[in-house]
């Protein structure tokens, strides 16, 4: 199974409003909002625990931030696991819609 995990395919499901990848019998997932404009919010993280500890929640993550960029989106990180995953990934703060930027970054102490 460490072999499919190194050659995930991760696809966006809009009929589902999610972002997800199959591995096995394992769904793992990224369920979204989108505002049909201009604005994706990433709403919620799912990794089934057989699965869990092996990055794989991370990489749909940067499947997710990568596609909201390509098409002109901003986000609007809502999941916690998003949140901190950008806190963890300052460079991509650009992609994050202005108004929901105080969620990924700290105040200076």
């Amino acid at each position: 199974m460490e072999s499919d995990i190194e050659q995930i395919v991760i696809r966006d499901n809009p009929a589902a409003s999610r972002y997800e990848t199959r591995i096995g019998d394992e769904v793992a997932v990224l369920e979204y909002e989108f505002d049909g404009a201009k604005q994706i919010a990433l709403i919620h993280t799912e990794v089934p625990s057989a699965l869990e500890g092996r990055g794989i929640a991370g990489k749909i993550v940067r499947f997710a931030l990568d596609d909201a960029r390509a098409r002109g989106l901003e986000v609007i990180p809502v999941c916690p696991y998003v949140v901190s995953y950008l806190k963890r990934h300052p460079d991509d703060i650009e992609v994050v819609a202005p108004n929901a930027r105080h969620r990924v970054t700290s105040p200076k102490a």
